[in-house]
């Protein structure tokens, strides 16, 4: 593993794990990203300058543009971080996800197959297991029953991926995250949402009773789980990469007001969403047994969070006018009250 070939490397946890592994080693990264609302080149400015990075702007559904680029920088690794990632807006426009998600987790398959690179590895989501009742937790080889167009689409590409070790004998691996928190997280998602808001004295909206349960890590840990199955996982294999800890959405909301010396009252409640997933849980271990564990707590992660956008106003200051605001009057405007 020389060259590695990093898509969707402009959006959050791409871009973190572009700067984490440029850190670490002295691997070539090629971002491959169509920058779409979520993927902005302000996430890679850090590395912009290091001889080991090159940024390429493309779509991974356009085969002839991955193949080439492959090609082009010799790529022996492809690491899939490309999607449509947003349930919310998954439920308001669904083919977009089915689009990107599938069909291009596809077309990156195939041109994995036919250059014989040496790793395809998948970034999936927690969110494929569908809701998990207490106390049981997700374990790697549990039934998918995605609830959501954009879990379904996941869980769609994570077949596509395991079709292509089976049949073609591909060398492929997949992790599946929880919910990732930490720089370059843009915020039509609930972490950087609330702390935006809460820094502009507004409303943090709140699906239903907020008691809604997720497993929040900091992006950095989640980085070093995919370096951990890049370097050491078994081929053919899933590993799941979270705290296994649940915080209740409300009190992470609360969490955010607290360090930001906000009112709790600034807390508004909205009518939840279709089909909203109450509790996801990860097991774990089978990560850990190859070296891993989260570095940073619940409340360690969320603090770095809402620091770095307090710290970083003029990242997302920006983000939160046009296309974002009518979004956001569609998805929690209108849905107050009801």
């Amino acid at each position: 593993m020389k060259n590695l070939l990093v898509t969707g490397g402009a959006g959050f946890i791409g871009s973190n794990f572009v700067h984490y592994m440029l850190e670490r080693y002295n691997y070539k990264l090629v971002v491959f990203d169509k920058l779409t609302y979520a993927g902005r080149m302000e996430n890679l400015d850090r590395v912009a300058s290091n001889p080991n990075f090159r940024f390429v702007q493309g779509d991974i559904c356009e085969l002839e543009a991955v193949r080439a680029v492959v090609r082009e920088h010799q790529i022996d690794t492809i690491v899939n971080f490309a999607a449509e990632t947003h349930v919310d807006r998954s439920i308001l426009g669904p083919f977009e996800f089915t689009e990107t998600n599938i069909r291009g987790t596809q077309v990156l398959l195939e041109v994995a197959r036919e250059q014989q690179l040496e790793r395809f590895h998948h970034i999936s989501t927690d969110e494929v297991y569908g809701a998990i009742p207490a106390p049981n937790r997700s374990k790697e080889g549990d039934p998918l029953e995605p609830r959501s167009p954009y879990s379904a689409s996941k869980a769609g590409a994570e077949h596509l991926v395991y079709a292509y070790f089976v049949t073609y004998g591909l060398p492929v691996t997949t992790t599946r995250g929880s919910n990732n928190i930490g720089p370059f997280h843009y915020p039509e998602k609930a972490v950087p949402l609330f702390t935006t808001n809460a820094l502009d004295n507004q409303p943090l909206p709140m699906y239903g009773d907020g008691m809604q349960q997720r497993d929040y890590q900091y992006v950095e840990d989640h980085c070093e789980g995919i370096d951990v199955v890049l370097h050491k996982g078994q081929l053919g294999e899933i590993y799941n990469v979270g705290t296994g800890v649940e915080t209740h959405n409300i009190d992470m909301a609360r969490k955010i007001l607290d360090l930001l010396g906000k009112p709790h009252s600034l807390i508004t409640y909205v009518a939840d969403r279709a089909g909203h997933d109450r509790r996801y849980a990860l097991d774990v271990s089978k990560l850990q047994a190859l070296g891993w564990h989260s570095r940073h707590s619940f409340d360690q992660a969320l603090e770095k969070t809402v620091r770095w956008f307090v710290d970083n106003e003029a990242w997302w200051r920006p983000i939160k006018s046009g296309e974002y605001m009518d979004y956001y009057r569609r998805q929690y405007v209108e849905r107050e009250g009801r």
